[in-house]
C-alpha cells in the first residue's frame, strides 16, 4: 500500500482522482483547505482528511508534518482569475501561490523520503492554457501559473531520479467548480489521466506533459 496526498481534494478532479486511488487500494491523504469539506469527503471515500492550504507556507509545513513519509503526490488545487493578466495584481499572486509556489513546497519536503527509497510519482494537475502550444490562454493570471507549473515539472524531473516520476498532465474541459456546467468530460474522465500518471510502472514515462495518456505539446 503506496501512501498519497491529493491536494484540493473534497470535490471535483481532485475527489475523483483521491476516490480513485484510495479505490486502488492507497491510502489516501485528501487535503483541503476546508476542514468540514475536507472531513466529509474523505469519510465517504475512506480517506482520511488533512487540513491544507497550498497557499500558506506555514500551513504546508504542518501539513507535512501530519502526513510523514508520502509516495504519491498529486498537486491538483487550483483558482481561476478573471480579466487579463496585467489588471488584477492579487490574482497573478494568489495564482503563483496555488498552483506554482504550493507545489514546489510539497515537492520540496517530500520527494526526499520518495528519493530514499527509490519511488515516487508526483503529478502535477496543469491545462491545456498552461502549454505554450496552445497559447497560454485562460483568464487572469491561470495560464501563465500553469505555465510555470508545466516549466517546474521538466526541471524537477531532471533533477531528481527516475525512480522519483514527475509529469504534468491536463484533465480536459471537466464538469467541476471550476469548469462549468456545461463542460464535456465527467471529473472521473479527467482525473483519469492523473491516475494513470499517479500509479506509473517503473519503466513508465517523466518529464512529459500528457493528456488522455498521451504525450501533448509543451
Amino acid at each position: 500500500m503506496k501512501r498519497a496526498l491529493v491536494t484540493g481534494a473534497n470535490r471535483g478532479i481532485g475527489f475523483a482522482i483521491a476516490k480513485g486511488l484510495a479505490d486502488r487500494g492507497h491510502d489516501v491523504l485528501l487535503g483541503s483547505r476546508n476542514p468540514a469539506a475536507g472531513k466529509d469527503a474523505a469519510h465517504r471515500i475512506g480517506a482520511t482528511a488533512l487540513d491544507l492550504d497550498v497557499a500558506d507556507p506555514a500551513s504546508i509545513a504542518r501539513a507535512v508534518e501530519v502526513a510523514g513519509e508520502v509516495d504519491i503526490l498529486v498537486n491538483n488545487a487550483g483558482i481561476l482569475g478573471s480579466g487579463s493578466v496585467l489588471q488584477d495584481k492579487q490574482d497573478f499572486s494568489d495564482s503563483m501561490a496555488v498552483m506554482v509556489h504550493g507545489p514546489y513546497l510539497l515537492m520540496h519536503h517530500l520527494t526526499p523520503h520518495m528519493v530514499a527509497q527509490g519511488f515516487g510519482r508526483i503529478v502535477n494537475v496543469s491545462s491545456g492554457w498552461g502549454a505554450f502550444s496552445e497559447g497560454v490562454g485562460g483568464p487572469g493570471a491561470y495560464g501563465v501559473a500553469k505555465a510555470a507549473l508545466n516549466a517546474l515539472t521538466v526541471s524537477a524531473a531532471r533533477s531528481l531520479p527516475s525512480s522519483v516520476k514527475v509529469n504534468a498532465m491536463c484533465p480536459g474541459w471537466v464538469r467541476t467548480a471550476m469548469g462549468g456546467a456545461g463542460a464535456t468530460r465527467s471529473p472521473e474522465q479527467g482525473a483519469d489521466t492523473a491516475l494513470w500518471l499517479a500509479t506509473l510502472p517503473d519503466d513508465g514515462p517523466t518529464g512529459g506533459f500528457f493528456r488522455d495518456r498521451e504525450p501533448i505539446d509543451w
